[in-house]
C-alpha cells in the first residue's frame, strides 16, 4: 500500500508542476566527452526525469564546465509491468556498448532513480529480482566498457530495502542516495513524501561525480 501511494503521489507531483520546468533535451548522443545517460522512476515525467534526471543533468552541466556532455533517456515503460526493469535494462546497455563503440573517447554518467536505480544495477551486475518493480538480470556492461563508466548516480533505490547495495567492480564509484524514511528504499520506511524529495540531492550527486570524471 505505501509503494501504490508513493507511485500515485509522483505522478501526482509531477503533473502538477512539470510544465514550469525547463528539460534538458535527451538524444541519442553522437561523440560528447562525456554522455550521461538516465533511468527515470516509476510513472515518472519529465525528459530524463522530473524528479531526479533533469535536475541531475543540470547540476552537472554546471559543475563540468569545458565538458561537452550529451544525454541519453533509457526506453523503457517505467511502470508495474513484470518486464519493465529488464526491458530498460536490455535498453541501457544496448546503449552504452553502441556509444562506447562508435566513440572510442566517450565517458559515462549512468543516473537511476527509484525503478530506474534497478534498471542500473541489473546493468552493472547487481540483480534486483525480490525489490519492488524489480527484475533479473537479462544484460550487463562488458568489462572492456566498465572503465569507462566514470560515476553511477542512485536515488531511492529499491534493493537497499531487501539489504542489498552496490559492490564489487563499480562500487568506488557509485553513489546511493536513500531518504530517512523512504518506504522504497528503507526497509519499514514510512515517509511516502520522502521518495519525492530527491532533487535536493543534485548538487551533492553531480559534485561525487565531477571527483570521478
Amino acid at each position: 500500500m505505501r509503494v501504490r501511494l508513493c507511485l500515485a503521489a509522483l505522478s501526482l507531483v509531477g503533473g502538477a508542476t512539470v510544465a514550469t520546468v525547463t528539460a534538458p533535451s535527451a538524444t541519442a548522443a553522437a561523440c560528447s566527452d562525456i554522455d550521461v545517460v538516465a533511468a527515470r522512476g516509476t510513472f515518472e515525467p519529465g525528459t530524463l526525469g522530473f524528479i531526479v534526471g533533469d535536475p541531475v543533468f543540470s547540476a552537472l552541466q554546471r559543475k563540468l564546465t569545458g565538458r561537452n556532455l550529451s544525454s541519453y533517456r533509457v526506453n523503457y515503460p517505467a511502470d508495474l509491468s513484470p518486464t519493465s526493469a529488464a526491458q530498460g535494462n536490455a535498453d541501457l546497455v544496448n546503449h552504452v556498448k553502441s556509444q562506447a563503440s562508435t566513440c572510442p573517447n566517450q565517458r559515462f554518467i549512468l543516473v537511476g532513480y527509484s525503478q530506474g536505480a534497478n534498471v542500473v544495477d541489473n546493468s552493472i551486475g547487481i540483480s534486483s529480482a525480490g525489490a519492488v518493480v524489480g527484475s533479473p538480470i537479462v544484460a550487463t556492461l562488458p568489462a572492456a566498457v566498465e572503465p569507462r563508466v566514470a560515476a553511477v548516480l542512485l536515488f531511492g533505490n529499491p534493493i537497499r530495502a531487501i539489504g542489498k547495495s552496490v559492490t564489487g567492480t563499480y562500487q568506488s564509484r557509485t553513489i546511493d542516495f536513500c531518504a530517512q524514511g523512504d518506504p522504497v528504499c528503507q526497509a519499514g520506511g514510512n515517509d511516502t513524501l520522502a521518495h519525492l524529495g530527491y532533487t535536493a540531492d543534485a548538487d551533492a550527486a553531480a559534485a561525487f561525480a565531477a571527483g570521478k570524471v
